[in-house]
Parts: C-alpha cells; structure tokens; sequence
C-alpha cells in the first residue's frame, strides 16, 4: 500500500527524474523575481505557505530594509521548469554567512513554496545538495532553515524530512463547509455557552458590540493603533520589550495590512486584521491579525484591553469565536494558530503541526556553525519540553528582570 501510495502522487517519478539534475537560479533583489514568483504562488496545486507570499515577503523586506542581503532560490528541473521557491535573507553570524528563510520570527512557517504536489515530491538529499552547490556559489557557509513543518496540507515537506523538532510545534483547525457547524466541533457545548453569557454581559456594561474586518485604510489605521497600544501595555506589565515597538516592524506591519490592487482587481493585504468593537464609542476590544492566502488564516497574533472592566469578559475569546466561523464563510479551508503553547489554542485547535530545523552546511566553518546551533537548539527544546525546567527558567528570567 505504501508504494501505491507513492505512485499516486508521482513522487517517484519527480525522484527518478531530478536525480542529479535540479538546477537552482539566485535572485537578488525582489523585482527580477516577481512575475515568477507570483505565477507560482496563485498555480492551482501549489503548496505554500500564506509567508512565502510575494507580498509578505515583500512587506517584510521593505520594512526592515533588508534588501542587500537577499538570496531568491528558485530549484529547476532539467528543462528549465521551476519546481520550488526560497526566499532566503543572509546575514553574518561571528563571521560566517547563514542563510534563512525571510521573515524571522514574525513568520510562523519558513516552508519553500512548491510549484505543485508533485513537484513537492523531490528528494531530501537531492534538494539538500542543490542548496549546497548553489551556497557555494553564492559564499554562503551554512543554511538554517528552522520552522520546517514536516507535513502541509497533507503533502510531506522534503526540506524537512531529516529536521531536528523544533522546541515548540503550531496548532490549527481544518475548516468545514458550514461555518456555524465548523464552529461547534470547534467549540464544546459548554465553552459556546460560556460565551454567549460573556457577550451578553459585554453588551450589557457596554453598548452593543461589532464584529469586523479591516477593509478601508481608515479601519485599518483604526486597528493597528488599538492593537499597538494594547501589545504595548501587555508587555510592559510583563516587564519585557515590546518587539513590535521596532520602527522597521511597525512598517512592515503596516505595509503588509494595507490595501493593495491586484490583476483581479480587487484589494488583498498580506496580513488580514479583525477586531471586536464597542459599538457606540467605537473603542476597540481585541484585535486579530493573520497572514492569508486564498486557502488559509494563520494566526500572527492577537491583542486585548487590558482594562479590567473589559478582560473580565474575555474579548479575545469572543473575537476567535467569531473569527473561526467567518474564515470559513468566507471558503478558506484552514486556519491555525502559530507557533507556541497556550490554552486558546489547545481548547480548539484539532491539529498538531509538527515543526523540525534543518541546518545545511556547505562549507568547513558551516559545519562547525551547525554542530553549535544543533547543541543549542537541543538544549532550548529539552527547557522548553520539560514542565520543571520550564518553570526554572521563567523564574530566572524573572529574577533578572527584577
């Protein structure tokens, strides 16, 4: 059954056909790269992750102004057919030249983007040896290409067949055809109660309340000023710095939740915004970021009031709710939640996506650079897995802050 299994989606074939024969081509700069890029991504059988859009990336490095240091990988087969996308950043680490899929930690997935199914069906080892003639060649001494899921919409990722576990994995949810019956294998009985009793006793200390997306640059201001404001008072009583207060985030952020005009005609931002508002005074309760494509919401991240009055009734619950049941009225098939532990997600996320590191050396030093990272990156996975050790260094870090 496995080898059926395997002639059926033609992974043997693109095997036996790419064997020594992968070719890889190096952008440098984003524009050269565009036309192919975007026909890859809106391919029908592509598969791809919403941070590998075009236009994430390209928020991104306009944002951070990270231009001088890209490296757009794009793998062809023997006749010249693009069959993966990588966008890779390299900067210098101790001297050394490490590449990385673009987007840092504001990117949940650093998975290539494939051409098809079929074409995700290359090897390990051959994908891993295109990458290193191709780092060769353009003075890179190692990949680290963390965030790998092993596994996306079902099709195994080759880059991350021999990646190490990542020391935290991301959750998500398989969208049904019927948003309120998606919405109730979501959400038990008894949480959906709990809710509604939340939102009544909301609307009743303040005023009805909206559920909304961010689709007018005035709506979008609006959100993202909340949402800033609120990720800001939440750090500061956690006693750490707010990553989004960076000045190169912010504009990423807001490059990549604006409203940009595409060949259909219509506006699409890379990153979608929702919010739960007071409808009389239009104060903002919670926001919800996400990046999208055509098939998924994945969840960057969400914020809420910090005001007592307003926490008491949990309005970042109250946005999910409402979020999970309006992502698939609106035909997305997936929705996820990021990386990270946390009981939002547990209590309905029915998926766990499995996410390796892969560390590919290409030169001496490279090799050194991954035995190091492989060491560290072990131990962060062991803290991070063990309860105890967990809890010890969260009270460490405590202690410092103090």
């Amino acid at each position: 059954m496995a080898s059926l299994a395997q002639d059926l989606t033609g992974a043997d074939m693109i095997r036996d056909r790419m064997r020594g024969q992968l070719k890889v081509e190096v952008f440098r700069d984003l524009a050269s790269a565009e036309t192919l890029w975007r026909g890859l991504e809106t391919a029908p059988d592509a598969v791809a992750t919403p941070y590998q859009r075009f236009d994430w990336v390209a928020a991104y490095v306009a944002g951070t102004q990270a231009a001088e240091s890209l490296r757009i990988m794009v793998l062809r087969d023997a006749a010249g057919r693009p069959l993966a996308l990588l966008p890779l950043q390299v900067s210098r680490m101790r001297g050394l030249a490490v590449a990385r899929v673009i987007g840092a930690k504001h990117a949940n997935y650093h998975m290539p983007l494939y051409a098809s199914r079929q074409a995700a069906g290359l090897s390990a080892e051959e994908l891993e040896a295109a990458l290193v003639r191709a780092g060769r060649a353009a003075g890179i001494d190692a990949y680290a290409l963390d965030h790998q899921p092993r596994f996306w919409d079902g099709i195994a990722n080759p880059l991350g067949a021999g990646g190490r576990p990542c020391a935290s994995d991301a959750y998500g949810l398989m969208l049904g055809p019927d948003p309120e019956a998606t919405v109730k294998r979501a959400f038990s009985a008894d949480a959906r109660k709990k809710l509604r009793a939340k939102e009544r006793k909301l609307v009743e200390a303040h005023g009805p309340v909206a559920y909304g997306t961010a689709t007018t640059p005035d709506s979008i201001a609006a959100i993202l000023k909340a949402f800033h404001a609120q990720k800001r008072t939440r750090f500061a009583t956690m006693g750490i710095a707010d990553p989004y207060a960076d000045e190169g985030v912010r504009r990423f952020i807001a490059d990549a939740t604006s409203l940009k005009a595409t060949a259909g005609g219509d506006a699409r931002p890379a990153i979608e915004l929702h919010a739960l508002s007071a409808t009389k005074t239009g104060r903002i309760l919670a926001t919800f970021g996400g990046a999208v494509n055509g098939d998924r919401f994945s969840g960057m991240w969400t914020s809420f009031d910090s005001d007592p009055e307003i926490g008491r009734f949990s309005p970042g619950d109250l946005l999910l709710h409402h979020l999970v049941g309006q992502q698939t009225g609106a035909g997305r098939r997936a929705f996820d939640l990021g990386v990270g532990e946390a009981r939002y997600k547990a209590s309905i996320c029915d998926e766990t996506i499995e996410l390796v590191e892969v560390l590919i050396p290409v030169t001496l030093r490279g090799h050194l650079f991954t035995l190091a990272a492989n060491a560290a990156s072990g131990l962060k996975r062991r803290i991070k897995r063990s309860p105890r050790l967990w809890r010890a260094a969260t009270r460490l870090r405590a202690m410092r802050r103090a």
